[in-house]
């Protein structure tokens, strides 16, 4: 998914543990930071994107490349 088209709110699928997980996107992150349990290290030109699984309700950290659309 193009990072230009991931944006808060958007429904999202991405794979973890061998499963496909459906949530939401819920922030844009631009910097290092702690977020979803690590530490992240995104910039502006690599950000990372915090989503929240429908199902469990934990939050993740993805880059854009591993979000698909739903």
């Amino acid at each position: 998914m193009a990072g230009k088209s991931v944006r808060k709110g958007r429904k999202v699928s991405w794979r973890s543990h061998g499963e496909t997980v459906h949530g939401t996107v819920q922030e844009k992150i631009t910097e290092r930071t702690k977020s979803a349990g690590r530490t992240v290290a995104a910039s502006p030109e690599e950000p990372q994107y915090r989503v929240t699984s429908d199902k469990t309700g934990k939050d993740a950290v993805h880059k854009p490349g591993a979000l698909h659309p739903e």
